[in-house]
Parts: structure tokens; C-alpha cells; sequence
């Protein structure tokens, strides 16, 4: 387990590292029920990596979780300068997810969450900086939004980030670890912070006049949806512009939800999970009145970690599907949704690369994948020949 109490000293001051990429096929034909899929590794030796984005010139951004960003392209890992010195890496905090700005080419914003804190509390925070057309460095740093979800650190931080096409941001938080066999003061019911939330904001931080709490006094502005327990997969839809989330469960209970302004998820008031020591079910059962329930709920539980919906040209029968990365019994479900039911489920790559931190369709239509751990990598699925 990384940990390491302060990173100013690793991404707060001038450090270039650089590292050759090797790209190796790992398997030239894997087979799933419609296609044949050949997987490449691109890159290796990542400490924990959790988050990546695409550049439209060419190469990736991506993040590890002790502490850094990285600009994979042409051969080359190069470690970029200039993220925040306020970091806090410890079990599942540091750096965490990063984001694109929608008018990249024009502004090149780059956004990305991490952990913030000391050793008693940390929280989950967002910032942008301005990637260096030339430099393997960030520039003009800003702090744009501080969750208040202060907790001990370590736990369930959620914290994916996408753009909606209106330009707003989605960002999830986690219950922070709280008690779940308290559902009636538990933080993510309560809605007088950010704990268990998934959260909307303007590209600057501030709050849209139009998020569905601004008008009551009781729910923090901020808050889009609540009642989670902790998001680490989301997208948005990018036809139906439709809001979509896989969460973590406790012993069983992950989850699989359409994301709705103003609704509440029920966590842990219901839940489709158990108590990990006494095997009890968690909440009052898996069902209430003005709560939420799963679209899909894997039992048992899975780790899903990263999410996304097919649209590519390479993997053609794969069209419409939605990917969802599992970090236990590792690999990438394939899930068929119509009418918000589950349909179909393939279970793909099954302890080929390792736990799936992070899912993504890349701009060329392939696959790509990251793995966390201490030697986690980067793998490309591609169509086998």
C-alpha cells in the first residue's frame, strides 16, 4: 500500500521524469461472443493509475494516484509539473480523476480531482491548470471547489468527473466511509454536505442556477443527486445526454444507476448489500418510497470501477453497449441496457491485466483500460486480425 503524507515535494516542485514506452501485444486473439479482441499493453510501471483523457492532438493524460499526472504520447511517459502541493495520498486518496475542459483546443484546461488534507481529515477537491503546449508542465493552477466532506482519510472519495453538453461539470463524492447501520443520520441521507452525493457545477466552480436544490434552504446547492455510496464510474450518454453511474456496494450491492437531478439513491437506507462481518442486510430492505433503486445490482459484489458507452466504429456489434470496469474477480462487463433493464452481461477479459480502475473509449474507437496497481499499466483493446 502507497503511502505518502505530503506530495508537494513530488508534483508541487520542477520534476521531469521521462520514461520509454514499449507497447507489447499481451494476447493477439481473445475471444468474446461477437468479436475477436487483441490486446496491447502501451504502458507500464504506473503507480496505481486511476484516471485518464484523451487529447485531441494525439496521446493521453494520466493520472496515478500517489501523486502524479502523466502525458503518455509518441513513445514517452513524461511527468508533468505543476499539480497541486496540497495532495494527500493515503489508501484509496491522492490524485484521482481527470477531465478535459469541453473548448480544450482552444483554453487547454485540463481538470482533475484528489484528495486533500493531513493525516486526521481529508476531503475531495477540484482544480484546473492550463497544460503547456510545448512543456511537460501545468500552468496557472486554480483551486475551484472544496467539497465539504471532510472525513479520516482513506475512504470512499468517489470523485469522476465528466462534462455534461451543456458545459457543466458532474463530479461524484463518496459517504466517506460513514456508518452505514445508521441510515437515519448518515451523512449521505443527510444532504447538509457533500458526503454521498453526486455534484454539478460550472466550469469555474460555481453553482448552476438551475440544479434541482438551489431553492431549499435544507440541501446544499451543489448537490445533483444523493444517497450514494461511492461512484467510481460514470458517464454521460452521448445521444440521450442521460446520466450514468456504477457504484460500489458493501458485501454484494454494487450497483448499476441512471442518474437523476434531485433524486435520492438510498444509500444505505436500501441496499442491495450485506454487512461484511454479520452478513446482515444493510437498510431496511431493497425498496422505499421516493428512493432509487438499481438498474442492475451485482451480487456478488464486483468493485465496479469506470464506466463507458460504446459508440466506436472498431468493435461494431459492441455499438450501444455499456463497458463497466471490476477491480475483484477483474475484468470488463459488457452490459446490454433497453429500456433501463439489463438485457444481456458478458464478462470479458476475466484475470487477464489485472484489476480495471478505468474504462474508456479512445478517439480511433479501441478500448482502453487501466490497472490498479503498484505496477499498474495501460492496455489498448483493439480488433484481433
Amino acid at each position: 500500500m502507497v503511502r505518502i503524507p505530503r506530495i508537494a515535494t513530488l508534483i508541487g516542485l520542477p520534476l521531469i521524469s521521462t520514461a520509454a514506452v514499449a507497447e507489447e501485444v499481451i494476447e493477439s486473439s481473445h475471444d468474446t461472443e461477437h468479436h475477436g479482441v487483441r490486446i496491447v499493453q502501451v504502458a507500464t510501471d504506473l503507480q496505481h493509475p486511476w484516471g485518464l483523457a484523451f487529447l485531441p492532438e494525439g496521446g493521453l493524460l494520466v493520472t496515478e494516484r500517489p501523486g502524479h499526472i502523466n502525458r503518455v504520447d509518441d513513445g514517452e511517459i513524461q511527468r508533468l509539473e505543476g499539480g497541486p502541493d496540497d495532495l494527500y495520498a493515503r489508501n484509496q486518496g491522492g490524485m484521482l480523476d481527470i477531465a478535459l475542459h469541453p473548448d480544450f483546443e482552444e483554453n487547454r484546461k485540463v481538470y482533475f480531482t484528489y484528495a486533500q488534507g493531513d493525516a486526521n481529515e481529508t476531503t475531495v477537491a477540484l482544480a484546473r491548470a492550463r497544460l503547456d503546449d510545448d512543456e511537460p508542465r501545468l500552468s496557472d493552477l486554480e483551486e475551484l471547489f472544496v467539497a465539504d466532506a471532510a472525513a479520516t482519510p482513506g475512504r470512499h472519495y468517489g470523485s469522476r468527473i465528466d462534462f455534461k453538453p451543456d458545459g457543466t461539470l458532474l463530479m461524484t463524492v463518496g459517504d466517506r466511509g460513514d456508518d452505514e447501520h445508521q441510515p437515519d443520520t448518515h451523512r449521505a441521507q443527510k444532504t447538509d454536505d457533500h458526503v454521498g452525493t453526486t455534484l454539478r457545477l460550472e466550469d469555474d466552480g460555481a453553482v448552476p442556477s438551475d440544479n434541482p436544490f438551489v431553492d431549499d434552504d435544507e440541501v446544499r446547492d451543489e448537490i445533483y443527486s444523493y444517497g450514494h455510496r461511492n461512484a467510481q464510474g460514470q458517464f454521460v450518454h452521448p445521444h440521450s445526454g442521460e446520466i450514468w453511474q456504477s457504484e460500489h456496494g458493501p458485501r454484494g450491492g454494487d450497483e448499476l444507476n441512471r442518474v437523476e437531478a434531485g433524486k435520492n439513491y438510498g444509500w444505505p437506507a436500501i441496499s442491495h448489500g450485506r454487512d461484511y462481518t454479520t452478513q446482515e442486510q444493510i437498510g431496511t430492505g431493497r425498496h422505499a418510497e421516493d428512493m432509487e433503486s438499481p438498474i442492475r445490482d451485482w451480487t456478488p459484489a464486483i468493485a465496479p470501477s469506470g464506466l463507458d458507452h460504446y459508440s466506436g466504429e472498431a468493435f461494431p456489434r459492441w455499438e450501444g453497449d455499456f463497458l463497466a470496469g471490476a477491480l475483484v474477480r477483474p475484468a470488463v462487463r459488457r452490459v446490454v441496457v433497453e429500456d433501463d433493464t439489463v438485457v444481456h452481461e458478458e464478462e470479458i477479459l476475466r484475470d487477464t491485466v489485472g484489476r480495471v480502475r478505468a474504462v474508456q473509449e479512445g478517439p480511433e474507437g479501441h478500448i482502453y483500460l487501466l490497472t490498479d496497481e503498484s505496477d499498474g499499466g495501460i492496455y489498448r483493446l483493439e480488433p484481433a486480425d
